[in-house]
């Protein structure tokens, strides 16, 4: 018995489609290392300020994210710069004098590792400092801490706060 046209065509068809499908590597390859590129840069620009757990910020409504700048941790017994210890609260608090020499000397160390002091169009770069003080410590210690830092050239002096939750 002879076997139509149609019949061979229909059996070419189906002996082409058995063939398994294959999983091209390259490209998958490329995707995954693609978005673990993409993740990577991402993770990288979060604007968060470090967390302390034994400081409790004070609360306020303020709208501005926190920029990266040097960070001034003072808690209730040490005070902090960009995870160094610099001082310690009670022997500050026991000072006369109106700075904190220790505190200028890292302030001036961390401004010599940055090479620019002014920007395109010929005007100083502003340093700036973000202050994260417990609640609870007193203002003279905050006072000299502040006046530290701008006889260090750190004119651009933040605090850092938590967010009010709105009631409505």
């Amino acid at each position: 018995m002879s076997v139509s046209r149609r019949a061979k065509r229909m059996e070419r068809h189906h002996a082409r489609t058995k063939r398994t499908a294959s999983l091209n590597m390259v490209s998958l390859m490329d995707i995954f290392t693609i978005l673990v590129f993409f993740l990577l840069v991402s993770s990288s620009s979060v604007q968060d300020l470090p967390n302390a757990k034994q400081i409790k910020l004070p609360e306020s409504v303020s709208n501005q994210l926190p920029k990266e700048t040097i960070v001034i941790v003072v808690g209730a017994d040490d005070i902090v710069v960009q995870g160094r210890k610099i001082a310690s609260v009670a022997d500050v608090m026991r000072s006369s004098s109106t700075e904190i020499k220790s505190l200028k000397d890292e302030l001036l160390r961390l401004t010599a590792r940055k090479v620019r002091t002014k920007t395109a169009d010929g005007k100083p770069v502003l340093r700036e400092v973000t202050i994260m003080g417990d609640k609870k410590i007193p203002f003279a210690l905050l006072k000299k801490i502040m006046l530290t830092c701008t006889k260090a050239s750190y004119s651009n002096i933040s605090l850092a706060v938590l967010r009010k939750r709105d009631k409505g």
